[in-house]
């Protein structure tokens, strides 16, 4: 695996944090890896082309 840094809203690395907590990830770099396949899987599924919206880019 590669590493990657970025930058996050302190706002959505709490909500992270929260699902770790929650115990539905067990860490944030997991969660953040879901979040990307999901991303990665809406886009090969062409539900974007179809909608015109991205769903996964709420801010």
């Amino acid at each position: 695996m590669e590493r990657v840094t970025l930058r996050i809203p302190k706002q959505q690395i709490e909500e992270v944090e929260q699902l770790v907590d929650s115990g539905e990830f067990p860490n944030r770099s997991e969660a953040i890896r879901s979040a990307v396949r999901e991303m990665v899987n809406e886009q090969s599924d062409g539900r974007t082309e179809q909608t015109g919206k991205r769903s996964w880019a709420k801010v």
